[in-house]
């Protein structure tokens, strides 16, 4: 997601109706924040399943890092691990996620939580309140099963099904609802822990038959897990989180709710899924990676940052002590490339002067990022077109993942099919040594309004594994894109389709050009600062 926590879609609307909701705003508040105590995490033992993996596993890397992380490029693999993990705890889930979809991964994992809590596993589930609009019935039906708690970040307060209603309370109480909590994090019993890019829905694990993600997690043992269930601690009791029994009173009793959502989760075919490969294999089954200690863990130092759930409550907050900050300070090691994939660039100045001041130290700056026909966001594409000139011409590389020009490519059409390929990972390479991965974009959203968390991962191993899964071992040469390039005049652009094994093929003009839809997001953007993107 870029453009703030809400799609322009019906942001017009909103911008229309100014008025309304000061006159309405006033009709429901929030419930108080939640009482104390706190809930906190329960620790690994030993004596689980999933932890005595973690230790043998942990054990076998030890010489290579406190931290054990095994890269899951594939979305076959990140969603079993998902589910196989919830299948397999036996003390705790703690799951946060910005978007769980009301479809069938949405459902799956719900209906999988809720077997865990009949088993009289703990779970807690932590969404932010934006997409939830239609769901209070399906996330109140978890929450009636005892040992199962949801709760929502900055919840809307009323009318909470209709859309007209939330469109008022975005405007009424704008700065409130547009800070989002824009965090993906999931941890079984303590000792497990899957941090990336991925929202739960179905176009993040190619169950979409329209669109689907190109992504990345990465599944984490050892030293780093304690430290992650700190932070999901720190947003599990923020005063801006709320229970969902709070903001949406079962009007139903507790039998019928259960039916309700036993009736909703009910295990249906599965829409499209390609073809399923890993590393030029069949996927594998998470459980038999766990039944064999999880091969092809590597050991690593890992660092975690995460922004402060209030991070717009806090007088004077610098850019240093936010996750963007954390970033631009990885990479400042940089002393010899620095590849950046984010599904939305908009670098702001402070973005272009970090840059232009890497590349007066002759670092190569390679940014993979979604072409305008690619992604999801059009408005975020718009505003990262305006810096493509002044980045080439500073020397930075730019490459531009094409819906286009990955169904002319073999192995991108054998992942993708005939659905729509969309770059949505996080991720910035250092030097080939170090790895930053998370829910961070690179844009203005991330660095001022949105909480975002990040892992800072020094490892030549998994940055090596990453840029085999792209395809890019010698240079940025992701499968499925054009090369965005300077004329020799230094002011008009031109795309080279990557083709693969060396061959390309040069255009003078954008290849997914459409006037009107540029004309259309240009008068949305008179009305969008930069800020929300």
């Amino acid at each position: 997601m870029s453009f703030g926590p809400f799609s322009l879609s019906w942001l017009l609307p909103a911008l229309l109706l100014p008025l309304l909701p000061l006159l309405l705003g006033g009709c429901a508040g929030l419930p108080p924040s939640l009482a104390s105590p706190p809930s906190l995490a329960i620790a690994a033992s030993t004596g689980t399943p999933l932890g005595a993996v973690a230790a043998r596993a942990a054990e076998r890397v030890r010489g290579q890092g406190p931290t054990g992380v095994l890269s899951m490029a594939h979305p076959g693999l990140a969603l079993d691990a998902r589910l196989s993990l919830i299948r397999q705890a036996r003390a705790s889930i703690d799951l946060q996620v910005y978007h769980l979809a009301d479809d069938s991964v949405g459902h799956e994992v719900l209906r999988a939580l809720r077997d865990a809590a009949l088993r009289g596993v703990r779970v807690r589930l932590l969404i932010d309140d934006f997409h939830t609009a239609g769901m209070d019935g399906l996330l109140l039906g978890l929450a009636v099963h005892d040992g199962a708690q949801v709760r929502l970040f900055n919840p809307f307060a009323w009318a909470r099904g209709s859309s007209l209603a939330r469109w008022m309370q975005m405007a009424g109480d704008f700065r409130r609802l547009n800070h989002r909590m824009h965090n993906k994090l999931f941890i079984a019993d303590g000792t497990m822990a899957i941090v990336g890019g991925r929202n739960l829905a179905d176009g993040y694990f190619q169950r979409d038959a329209g669109a689907n993600f190109i992504d990345f997690d990465a599944l984490a043992i050892g030293a780093v897990v304690p430290e992650l269930a700190a932070v999901f601690d720190r947003y599990w009791n923020s005063a801006q989180v709320r229970d969902i029994a709070t903001l949406a009173a079962p009007d139903e009793p507790a039998p019928t709710l259960r039916a309700r959502f036993e009736a909703a989760t009910q295990k249906r075919a599965p829409p499209f899924v390609a073809p399923a490969t890993w590393r030029g294999r069949t996927t594998p089954r998470f459980d038999a990676l766990l039944a064999d200690d999880l091969p092809g863990l590597i050991g690593a130092e890992a660092t975690v940052f995460a922004d402060a759930p209030a991070k717009l409550d806090r007088p004077a907050v610098t850019l240093a002590a936010t996750t963007t900050g954390f970033a631009m300070q990885g990479f400042r090691e940089s002393r010899q490339e620095l590849m950046l994939f984010s599904p939305y660039f908009v670098p702001g100045e402070s973005g272009l002067a970090g840059l232009r001041e890497a590349r007066k130290f002759n670092i190569a700056v390679r940014v993979i990022t979604n072409s305008l026909g690619a992604t999801d966001e059009p408005q975020a594409s718009l505003a990262y077109e305006r810096y493509r000139v002044p980045l080439l011409q500073m020397g930075v590389e730019l490459y531009e993942v094409s819906a286009m020009q990955a169904q002319r490519d073999e192995s991108t059409r054998r992942v993708f099919g005939a659905s729509r390929a969309q770059l949505h990972a996080k991720l910035a390479l250092i030097d080939r040594r170090a790895v930053l991965l998370g829910s961070m974009n690179l844009d203005q959203r991330s660095a001022t309004t949105n909480t975002e968390m990040v892992l800072l991962i020094r490892s030549r191993e998994l940055t090596g594994e990453i840029l085999a899964w792209f395809n890019s071992k010698e240079r940025a040469d992701v499968r499925g894109s054009y090369q965005v390039r300077l004329k020799p005049d230094g002011r008009s652009l031109q795309w080279v389709a990557l083709l693969g094994e060396g061959r390309t093929e040069t255009l003078d003009e954008d290849p997914e050009f459409d006037h009107w839809e540029r004309l259309r997001l240009w008068l949305i953007s008179l009305f969008v600062p930069e800020s929300l993107l």
